[in-house]
C-alpha cells in the first residue's frame, strides 16, 4: 500500500510540475531568442549584422538619405513574419503587411523598429530580425502575435519626417 501511495504521489508531483510554465527573466529570454535567431540566420542569412541590443539586420539596399531619430516619423512599407526554429523564410507565416507607404512616429513603435530604423538611411531596404523582448515581449499582441515571438520584417524606409 505504501508503494502505491508513493507512486501516486510521484505521479501527482510530476504531473503538477509539467503543467507549470517556466518563466524566464528578460535576460534569459533574450539569450534564448538570440540563440534561436543566430541558428536560423546561420542557415538562411549568414551575412546578418549584429546590434548590441540583440537585433540582427541585413541591409539589402543602402539608401543615401538621412537616418531617422526617435523624434522623427518614418514612412515605410513592410512585411512582418514569424521567425520559428526549423521554418524557412519562405514558409514563415506572415502576420502583417503594408504594400502602400504608411507613416509612423518612430518613438511609438516596437523597440526593434526603433533601433533598426535608426541604423538605416532614407531609401534603404533591409530585413530586421527581432528578438521577442524587442518586439511584443511576454504579452504578445492580442491573438495575432503570441508571447515571446521572434519576428522578422522586410522593411523599406521611404522617407524621414
Amino acid at each position: 500500500m505504501k508503494n502505491v501511495f508513493f507512486m501516486l504521489s510521484l505521479l501527482a508531483l510530476a504531473t503538477g510540475c509539467a503543467d507549470k510554465e517556466v518563466v524566464l527573466s528578460d535576460a534569459e529570454q533574450l539569450d534564448k531568442d538570440i540563440a534561436i535567431i543566430d541558428k536560423w540566420l546561420a542557415l538562411y542569412n549568414p551575412n546578418a549584422l549584429t546590434d548590441p541590443s540583440g537585433l540582427r539586420y541585413v541591409l539589402t539596399t543602402a539608401g543615401t538619405g538621412a537616418k531617422p531619430s526617435l523624434s522623427n516619423s518614418v514612412v515605410v512599407k513592410y512585411s512582418g513574419k514569424f521567425l520559428n526554429d526549423g521554418v524557412s523564410p519562405d514558409k514563415s507565416a506572415e502576420f502583417d503587411k503594408s504594400t502602400t507607404a504608411v507613416t509612423f512616429k518612430l518613438s511609438s513603435l516596437i523597440a526593434g523598429w526603433q533601433i533598426g530604423f535608426q541604423l538605416l538611411p532614407k531609401g534603404s531596404k533591409a530585413t530586421l530580425y527581432i528578438p521577442s523582448g524587442l518586439g511584443y515581449g511576454k504579452n504578445g499582441a492580442g491573438s495575432a502575435i503570441p508571447p515571446n515571438a521572434n519576428l522578422f520584417f522586410d522593411v523599406e524606409l521611404i522617407d524621414v519626417k
